[in-house]
């Protein structure tokens, strides 16, 4: 992970000032990096002798570069002035700024994997790129109407989240030349892994620890998660309308939200998440198992039961 910093902050250098301090401030700022630690463990855990070439670190700085362009760019969609605690680009430097520099981003990484002929790679994260946005638009569509099914819920969290992850199992196995079948299981490997990670982010919402982001958050902004989901296609005609009134039209009365999420707890909303996220862990298990022990294999396990047991 060291030399994978100073490679991406190499990665990172401009001839532009301006754009050199607010690159500086983002890799200074940066959180858990568990998509290029994903990319490396794939990476050793599949290569002869758990060795990883220039192509790993390559592919890594690819998915970060893309990945910090995709939350610079979420926060002046979002219009967010916080990012893990620190003011967002847009908050310091304005949304024209913020938006350039999600651009130079992508940019940046797209030309690191076209300079070095990695087309494999190029694919694997233009598919991941295309998906998010995807999924963005999708859950702005569903969200007006609030008559999002189960279904679309887990495309909108597939694409939204679970992509980029994919993408980064994915590359890790690309980089050390596996067959397109086993770069396929580590994909999936990796959107499992996402969608239980957009689960567990969801049932925050219901639970009272300190976590960053306020209990209801997502019933404020009109977010329909999967303990919502649930209970409202399995609660009576009569509550199926309060609740969707509730949402609507009272979400920002501190005393409704937390109604609604009591109403959630009680009729099974929670346990039935928790059962859903588990059954993705234990599918992510399953591919996991079909490849020879090492620390890589012990490592991703860990990261994986991380996924569903973190307190924030």
């Amino acid at each position: 992970m060291e030399l994978f910093e100073a490679k991406f902050q190499n990665a990172m250098q401009t001839k532009v000032a301006l754009l050199n301090r607010v690159m500086h401030y983002l890799v200074n700022r940066k959180g858990k990096q568990m998509r290029p630690m994903f990319v490396f463990l794939v990476a050793k855990m599949l290569s002869k002798d758990n060795q990883i070439t220039e192509k790993t670190y390559r592919g890594a700085s690819v998915i970060e570069l893309i990945h910090t362009a995709t939350l610079v760019h979420d926060d002046v969609v979002d219009d967010s002035n916080r990012r893990r605690g620190f003011f967002a680009i847009n908050a310091l430097w304005k949304n024209k700024i913020a938006v350039l520099v999600g651009d130079f981003l992508l940019s940046k990484g797209l030309l690191l994997a076209i300079d070095s002929g990695d087309f494999d790679s190029l694919r694997i994260i233009s598919v991941a790129v295309r998906e998010m946005s995807e999924g963005e638009l999708l859950q702005i569509e569903k969200a007006r109407k609030l008559d999002i099914t189960e279904a679309v819920y887990f495309e909108i969290i597939r694409q939204k989240t679970a992509t980029l992850i994919a993408s980064c199992t994915a590359m890790g196995a690309s980089s050390v030349a596996a067959s397109d079948e086993i770069i396929k299981k580590m994909h999936r490997f990796g959107e499992l892994v996402g969608i239980a990670f957009q689960i567990k982010d969801d049932l925050f919402d219901y639970t009272d620890a300190k976590i960053g982001k306020p209990t209801g958050i997502d019933i404020k902004e009109q977010k329909m998660t999967l303990p919502l989901i649930y209970v409202l296609n399995n609660c009576t005609p009569k509550e199926k309308k309060w609740l969707i009134n509730s949402v609507k039209n009272h979400n920002t009365d501190k005393k409704r939200v937390k109604e609604i999420i009591q109403f959630v707890k009680d009729n099974g909303g929670i346990s039935y998440t928790i059962a859903k996220m588990k059954a993705y862990h234990e599918e992510a298990l399953a591919i996991l198992s079909e490849f020879p022990d090492s620390d890589y294999k012990n490592a991703l396990i860990l990261m994986l039961d991380y996924v569903i047991e973190r307190k924030k």
